[in-house]
């Protein structure tokens, strides 16, 4: 079976041999509830995200995710920040890469679709924010919910 394994500051972790740049995205509902995939990789909880593709931007790529992932059409509202710290590191044992993690978190308002299961996530669910703390997720995705709990809409995170 394909695993992603996240290791956050973990001197065991393998040595990084890529970067690729990605994009998770918070969708907030009108009742205030967030828009969480259940990973089929690793099980854990995470924004809706992925890769960026050639040929696409940002806002493209994070729509193009969205709906891949959760059945839901978003359009992209804002910036959260953007997470380069090379103390996260994934390791995706199908092929053996080891990125650096490098993600834009962006913001976005849901404007159709249901939520629906996919290839990549064995759950969707829109998620009281109040708890997002119960949920078993990576360490550097709690960091970006925490940040897009905390943030002040003018100062994105750059880490």
């Amino acid at each position: 079976m394909n695993r992603r394994i996240d290791y956050y500051d973990d001197p065991a972790a393998p040595e990084v041999n890529s970067l690729v740049p990605s994009v998770n995205v918070a969708i907030t509902n009108d009742a205030g509830k967030l828009l969480l995939i259940r990973r089929s990789d690793n099980g854990n909880w995470a924004l809706p995200g992925g890769a960026i593709d050639l040929g696409e931007s940002v806002a493209q790529a994070a729509v193009r995710e969205t709906h891949e992932e959760t059945g839901i059409v978003c359009e992209i509202t804002g910036l959260v920040g953007v997470y380069s710290d090379p103390r996260h590191v994934i390791h995706y044992t199908s092929n053996d890469e080891v990125r650096q993690e490098f993600s834009i978190v962006l913001t976005a308002s849901p404007v159709a679709g249901q939520a629906t299961p996919s290839d990549e996530s064995t759950e969707v669910r829109w998620i009281p924010l109040g708890e997002l703390g119960e949920l078993r997720m990576d360490p550097s995705m709690r960091i970006r919910n925490a940040h897009l709990l905390a943030r002040d809409r003018d100062t994105p995170i750059i880490t």
